[in-house]
């Protein structure tokens, strides 16, 4: 049976941390994965530096296309996808070595097809930052609804038992992520968190206060357009949405 996965890394400018996020997949103890990587028209030399991995191990890809957006980009790399199993992991972060074969033995264990883990803050320095984002242990859709329980980085998704699922195209890589994990958790029934930290989630400083705005204003209309939830549901999902941020570099 085929036990590979793959795993797909959009790359936007993304040269300055690229190499340390392939190292970290390079270093797993489990073997048997691709690395899909989609440089999204980077105007780095983000193409050179994931070439010269490219060309030392066959099981790193690099897929060149012009601009297309994060969604985009893991799509065209999901297509191309051998494995069963399906990890995104974007070009910034982090997985300690046993992430993978972590991971697999859980899912084979919770005979699911969706599991997740605890992870880590770094900061531009690779410096751990904040808390620990603890994940549930189980994962339902109703809990979804509230928030993204599923830290992308961490997820695992077992496309042998329902095929592949791609990223909503239309949401503009904004709540993509998100969506993605809410259908895959749509169609599985339920998800389950592995407490153990096996990943590391860079956190970029260059957020600004408008920013900040305009993820509060993204959420906002994720609940009411994406998910249909009234604005009394949305109004209290977003309260907790933003306590829980809050709660992680306090």
């Amino acid at each position: 049976m085929n036990e590979k996965v793959s795993i797909i890394t959009p790359c936007y400018n993304g040269a300055k941390y690229i190499g340390e996020t392939i190292e970290s997949v390079l270093a797993q103890d489990y073997k048997d994965w691709e690395m899909i990587i989609v440089n999204d028209g980077s105007s780095d030399n983000s193409h050179e530096v994931v070439h010269e991995y490219e060309r030392k191990d066959q099981r790193i890809i690099l897929i060149d296309q012009e601009n297309g957006g994060s969604a985009n980009a893991r799509n065209h790399g999901i297509r191309l996808a051998k494995g069963r199993y399906i990890c995104l992991l974007d070009a910034d972060d982090l997985w300690y070595p046993s992430f993978l074969s972590q991971q697999i033995a859980f899912i084979k264990e919770k005979r699911c097809s969706v599991v997740c883990s605890s992870y880590e803050h770094i900061d531009e320095n690779s410096r751990i930052i904040g808390r620990v984002d603890r994940c549930l242990p189980v994962i339902r859709l109703k809990d979804m609804y509230v928030m993204n329980r599923i830290g992308c980085l961490s997820g695992l998704y077992d496309a042998g038992t329902y095929g592949k699922v791609y990223l909503n195209e239309e949401l503009k890589s904004l709540r993509d992520d998100y969506a993605y994990w809410i259908t895959c958790v749509e169609k599985s029934g339920t998800a389950y968190g592995n407490p153990k930290v096996l990943a590391k989630y860079r956190v970029i400083s260059t957020s600004t206060t408008g920013d900040k705005k305009k993820l509060v204003a993204v959420q906002w209309r994720f609940y009411r357009s994406y998910l249909h939830l009234n604005p009394v549901r949305s109004f209290i999902n977003l309260i907790r949405w933003g306590l829980s941020g809050l709660r992680k570099f306090s």
